[in-house]
């Protein structure tokens, strides 16, 4: 990733301009390896060689192995996020979760894991990380939810389609990873295609619920 010069801070001396560049190096790398290989794709030689910096480099900006994984997890969806997203200004719940469906839930998304979505490239393995790990986990996962809804970030409030987020989330994750898992091509794409048809449904109904009128049934 190119860092942007004109969007530095203004009066940074050369010393410090030089660390935060290195530093966004370090995050780009690691967190392209943490997506395309996992958890254990992230070692500090990697990383660093990834992002054409010294070993020793690494010590000016963490302290461990596991500070990097949790930044560069930040990272990468703080990137990632605000593109899966996006700015339309969608009809209904139901239009939204559909969009947000097919952006996740396609073969480019499937087969580009360094610049994929970092809650697929964790999976399950985030439950086997570090207590600091699993707290940034979730930090970013309700980060995620209130984009969603289309709520700010880091908003305290849960927005009204907060369960449903979860629901047309947890399809997403789980679809893709499942798409990933396995070997043949054609069952791949039909889990994909499964997966971006029952969100859908899943946000249509909300839509129809939401017609009928507090407390109908669908």
């Amino acid at each position: 990733m190119m860092v942007d010069m004109r969007n530095s801070p203004s009066g940074e001396g050369q010393r410090a301009r030089q660390k935060r560049e290195s530093l966004t190096r370090i995050l780009d790398a690691s967190a392209a390896r943490l997506r395309a290989d996992g958890p254990d794709g992230g070692a500090i030689g990697k990383v660093m060689r990834d992002a054409g910096l010294t070993h020793g480099a690494f010590y000016s900006h963490f302290a461990s192995k596991d500070d990097l994984a949790i930044a560069a997890f930040r990272h990468g969806l703080a990137e990632s996020r605000p593109r899966w997203i996006g700015k339309t200004r969608d009809a209904s719940w139901g239009a939204r979760a559909a969009r947000l469906a097919r952006g996740y839930l396609n073969r480019t998304h499937r087969d580009e894991r360094a610049d994929s979505c970092a809650f697929s490239a964790i999976g399950s393995d985030a439950a086997r990380m570090p207590a600091e790990f699993r707290s940034a986990y979730e930090e970013e996962l309700r980060k995620t939810l209130n984009a969603m809804g289309g709520r700010p970030v880091d908003d305290p409030q849960e927005h009204e389609l907060y369960d449903e987020a979860i629901a047309t989330l947890a399809l997403c994750i789980g679809g893709l990873v499942l798409s990933r898992a396995v070997e043949s091509e054609s069952f791949s794409s039909r889990i994909l295609r499964v997966c971006r048809n029952a969100a859908a449904r899943m946000g249509a109904a909300v839509d129809e619920r939401a017609e009928r009128g507090p407390g109908a049934e669908v």
